[in-house]
Parts: C-alpha cells; sequence; structure tokens
C-alpha cells in the first residue's frame, strides 16, 4: 500500500481544519450580537411589572445575551444604580411618575422606547356601593363624618386608604395630595405591603366593608373589582400635582375614563408611560439592545390578563416565567421581526 505524500497529508488537514471551522462560525452568527456579553436587568419592586420584566429578559436571551437578575428593587436605588452602571436596565420606569428620579438617573442612563404608551392610569377607586350610597365624588367628601366612620376599618377616627409602600413614586404624589386637599385629619394612608394591603381591602370588600384604595393600570386591582361595576374611580377636588409635575397638570383630567363618576375624569394622576431605562455607556456598546427597546411593546391589555393570571394563583416566579414564554410564542412572527431589527443593528 502506498504512502501519502506529505504534501497530500498537509492538505487533508488543511480541509479537515476548513471544515471544522465552519461550524464555529455558523454557531457565533446562531447566538446572536449579545453572544459573551452579560446584561445586569433590575425589576421593580410592584409584581404587575414583572410580567413585563420577564418579557424583555427573553427577548434579550435570544439574542444571545446573558442576563443577570432581575434584582428586584425600590426606585431610588435602581435609578442610582443605573446613573452609575452597576445595572444595565429595567423596563418598569413610569414616567411623568418617576420625573422626581431624573436628577439622578440623568447623570448617566436615559428612556429609551416605550413599553407601554399612554394607557398607564392611577387614581383613588371606592366601591361602587358606598360611591352611592354616600354620594362620594372626590377626596373632598372624606372630610364628612359620616362618610370617615363608614371607611375607618382600624378605629382611629379616619378613613382608610390603601396607598403606596415608602420609595414609590406614587407615594410622593399621595403625599403631596393628603396636604393639598388638607386631608391629614380625615385620611389614613396604610404604606405596608401593597399587594397584602389589597389583598385585604378586597376581603373586606367581599363582607361589604367599605373600601377606599389607589391604583393604577395596567393591575389586578381593575380585573378583580371591575370599574364601574364593582368599583368607581373618583376625582380629586382640583388638579395639584408636586411641582415637577405641574407643567403636565392638563394630563391628570381625561377623558372616557371607564368607571369614573365623571367624564371627563379628574385623576388627578397624568396619565404614564411605561419606559426602559438604560445606561448610556451600556446602550452605546450595545446598538443592538437599543434597536431592540425602540421597536418592542407589549398590548396594555396583555398586561392586565398576565396580571389576573397571577391573581388567581399563578403569581411565582416561574409562572411568570411560563406567562412571558407563552406570550412570545403567540406572538411569534411579531418578535421575529424586533429580533431581526436588532441583529441589523449590530452589523
Amino acid at each position: 500500500m502506498t504512502k501519502p505524500s506529505l504534501s497530500r497529508l498537509f492538505a487533508v488537514a488543511l480541509s479537515a481544519g476548513a471544515m471544522l471551522a465552519v461550524p464555529v462560525t455558523s454557531l457565533q452568527a446562531q447566538e446572536g450580537p449579545g453572544a459573551g456579553t452579560t446584561v445586569r436587568m433590575a425589576q421593580a419592586t410592584w409584581d404587575t411589572g414583572w410580567f413585563e420584566a420577564a418579557v424583555y429578559k427573553q427577548l434579550l436571551e435570544k439574542l444571545g445575551y446573558t442576563v443577570e437578575g432581575p434584582t428586584t428593587l425600590d426606585n431610588p436605588p435602581f435609578y442610582q444604580a443605573v446613573s452609575q452602571g452597576d445595572l444595565d436596565l429595567w423596563v418598569n420606569g413610569w414616567f411623568p411618575l418617576h420625573n422626581s428620579y431624573e436628577s439622578t438617573y440623568s447623570q448617566g442612563a436615559e428612556l429609551v422606547g416605550y413599553v407601554a404608551k399612554g394607557g398607564a392610569l392611577e387614581g383613588y377607586l371606592v366601591d361602587k356601593a358606598s360611591a352611592e350610597k354616600f354620594d362620594i365624588k372626590t377626596l373632598d367628601d372624606f372630610k364628612r363624618d359620616d362618610v370617615k366612620a363608614a371607611f375607618d376599618r382600624d378605629g382611629d377616627g379616619k378613613a382608610d386608604l390603601v396607598a403606596c409602600p415608602p420609595g414609590w413614586g406614587c407615594e410622593i404624589n399621595i403625599e403631596h395630595h393628603l396636604d393639598a386637599y388638607e386631608l391629614r385629619d380625615h385620611v389614613n394612608p396604610i404604606k405596608a405591603s401593597y399587594a397584602a394591603s389589597m389583598a385585604d381591602a378586597v376581603a373586606a370588600y367581599g363582607e361589604g366593608t367599605p373600601i377606599l384604595f389607589y391604583t393604577w393600570t395596567p393591575n389586578w386591582t381593575v380585573d378583580t373589582l371591575k370599574p364601574g361595576e364593582d368599583v368607581v374611580w373618583i376625582e380629586v377636588p382640583e388638579v395639584d400635582l408636586p411641582e415637577d409635575l405641574m407643567s403636565l397638570a392638563d394630563a391628570a383630567t381625561l377623558e372616557g375614563v371607564a368607571g369614573c363618576v365623571n367624564n371627563p375624569c379628574k385623576l388627578g394622576f397624568p396619565a404614564n408611560d411605561i419606559r426602559p431605562v438604560v445606561n448610556s455607556s451600556f446602550l452605546e456598546e450595545n446598538p443592538a439592545i437599543r434597536a431592540l427597546l425602540e421597536t418592542a411593546s407589549l398590548p396594555i391589555e396583555d398586561i392586565f390578563s398576565q396580571n389576573a393570571r397571577m391573581n388567581d394563583g399563578e403569581g411565582s416566579q416561574s409562572d411568570v416565567d411560563r406567562h412571558a414564554a407563552e406570550w412570545i410564542e403567540a406572538n411569534a412572527d411579531l418578535v421575529d421581526e424586533w429580533l431581526d431589527k436588532a441583529r441589523a443593528a449590530a452589523d
């Protein structure tokens, strides 16, 4: 048998090397623009925002990024961390509600794209039966002794209001309202865990007890207690916002709010956009992420539906991750368009 020449062996080796190299290049292409890059992600403390975080995390992973977290944080530490580059992003920014953190995040971070534009409402609600019985139209009605007594569940002589925990943007606005409308002697804001406080309020409603609460949309509360059927949005006496939001006063009175006691409805809070907030240096280094965030969004109705599933017992992180995966699969064509644009931006 004739031995192959050295030149023949060298040619075979080159050919084999070329064959081995092809799958490596192909694999790199499949990994996407995020291959080798880690994204440090956060999510809000309100669990109604976890679905959005889960969807965007999975989108980033489809681009090849490794995603750490999301770490659950209150607003102040997140905005500090993202501005300093200790975290890269979250998709739970509420604006203009979070405008009060602009002096912090603007030092090194920016808003990119919209998770949900203009559909996020805030305001105060009362169970419908009590609103009709006591003719409650605005927060001013809680200065009346008969109304205070009906809504006083802890016996302190004040109407109980399910409010927001310390550190939330809505806490700042509610505190401002209590002073602006001179309600300190009439309304007791409950600032414990929002989910626990609302669960208690829902139970009280089921027993026929009057309830007053703050909420926002999207949120499971307005699926469990439907405006116009179970509860009604009430108005503020007049629009009075913190100084940094006063330029948005006109946006705090809205037309066509379902279940409001009046139309237009003087909610007292400007309608919000839900937006990603991202470290600027990280964005510059990752054009694919900028393109994804500028393109992707979630229908507000789909967030409502997922929040209702959470409230019905599917609230674990594994449940939320599954909901996100199901949403991505159900919207595969749209998602593929987003991912293609992100990949093109990285070329």
